[in-house]
């Protein structure tokens, strides 16, 4: 082998430096990571409305790298203090509930329960203040294309993708329209039915008693009972690489304009003038009769300035990605089966605890402490029980078996499923 061959393989076998390669790295995320815009507009009624826009969250803090968005509506009655509460609170219970030094994948992973312990968390901490407002919430976290949403109540989250498809990413807690949801009330000692007027005869939507709540689910709202439970509905989508909007609007929004036609109304305007536009065409069509916020958020590839306007379709449909059919509450919509277009990774909307907390909270054997599932406050074994706990001798008890709660926790579970009134201890 000549010198000349020999210095040319010494050449090709240099190895790369190390800054080279994190650059390239960084621009490969760059390109692989969506860009986040997003809008905000909203009209006052009764001044009850609040909303939530953090972009700069991190998984490790520190490390920009592991950046993700939060955007949440908060649709307070009987006051504010609920509302306020929950937008100053409930990202720090949903966080604190989440195990340290997981990877990306096994984050995502671990997060639709922990938004389940961080409602109920923020719901015995306001109810703790002796307060009697209450607030619908829907939470949204964007990390990467995959999105995540949390609701209670009816405040609702829609997904507009390329091809015209409308997903609804929530589910309406109304009892009007919500059939499973009445059951369980009227099964954990509620009663519903409609406000009863001089003469006998009833008007106005289907409301839960005592309080007269119009809806199954919501933080606060002490004084109405139990049965209105704080345990979101938890969807889990991975956008394709075409990206996607985000609709996040009080029920302001949702009375006066069905899902698809607040989709179709702002597509392919900057997500800014898209939220004035929606919220424009709800006081066309109804007038301004509520608190009406909204919050476009657009899920885009870092290449493209803009979402890519969608092409318009001769029929309105309103569909549903992932081949599941549910009742809508939306005016007149359908949701149709459109294969492909995202991916689902979670859905879960059941009200009842045990089975979304799982199982897999294993007791510190080496310690002989455990942490609450909800409130993350440690405890000695003896001061606490399994959320699969029963009567002794119970075949369905199994103590031994996470996650495991504190007694307060426990006893706020127990009332949610109508076994015990829980009345919260009110702190100065």
């Amino acid at each position: 082998m000549s010198q000349t061959e020999v210095a040319k393989m010494k050449q090709k076998q240099q190895p790369v430096p190390l800054g080279t390669l994190i650059g390239r790295e960084l621009r490969n995320e760059k390109l692989e990571k969506p860009t986040v815009k997003y809008g905000q507009a909203a009209l006052a009624k009764k001044g009850e409305d609040y909303f939530l826009i953090k972009l700069d969250c991190q998984r490790v803090p520190g490390d920009p790298s592991t950046s993700f968005s939060v955007f949440a509506i908060f649709d307070g009655h009987n006051g504010i203090s609920a509302a306020i509460f929950a937008k100053e609170n409930l990202l720090n219970n949903v966080l604190s509930a989440i195990p340290e030094a997981l990877s990306r994948e096994e984050w995502l992973q671990a997060l639709p329960r922990a938004l389940v312990a961080g409602f109920v968390k923020t719901d015995i901490e306001f109810q703790q203040r002796g307060e009697t407002s209450g607030t619908t919430v829907t939470f949204v976290v964007i990390d990467g294309w995959t999105v995540t949403v949390a609701s209670v109540g009816d405040s609702r989250c829609i997904l507009d993708t390329q091809g015209g498809v409308v997903s609804l990413l929530t589910v309406d807690h109304r009892l009007e329209e919500n059939v499973e949801e009445r059951e369980r009330v009227t099964a954990s000692g509620g009663e519903v039915g409609r406000l009863n007027v001089f003469g006998g005869s009833e008007v106005g939507p289907l409301r839960c008693w005592p309080g007269g709540l119009c809806l199954s689910r919501s933080i606060g709202d002490t004084d109405v009972g139990e049965f209105i439970v704080p345990i979101p509905h938890v969807k889990q989508v991975k956008l394709s690489n075409a990206g996607g909007r985000l609709i996040i609007a009080s029920d302001g929004i949702w009375d006066a304009l069905p899902s698809d036609i607040a989709a179709q109304s702002c597509r392919g305007l900057p997500a800014e003038l898209a939220a004035k536009l929606v919220v424009k065409e709800a006081l066309r069509s109804r007038g301004l009769k509520d608190d009406t916020t909204c919050l476009v958020v657009d899920i885009i590839p870092y290449d493209h300035p803009i979402l890519p306007p969608t092409p318009r379709k001769k029929q309105n449909l309103l569909s549903s990605l992932f081949g599941k059919r549910y009742q809508s509450s939306a005016k007149g919509a359908n949701r149709l089966s459109a294969v492909g277009v995202v991916e689902e990774l979670f859905e879960e909307g059941s009200a009842m605890l045990a089975e979304r907390l799982g199982k897999d909270f294993p007791l510190d054997s080496n310690s002989g402490i455990f942490r609450c599932a909800i409130c993350q406050v440690d405890q000695p074994p003896s001061e606490g029980l399994s959320v699969n706990s029963g009567p002794f001798f119970s075949p369905a008890s199994k103590p031994w078996e996470g996650p495991f709660l504190c007694a307060s926790c426990r006893r706020k579970k127990d009332a949610m499923e109508g076994k015990k009134p829980s009345r919260p201890t009110v702190t100065a």
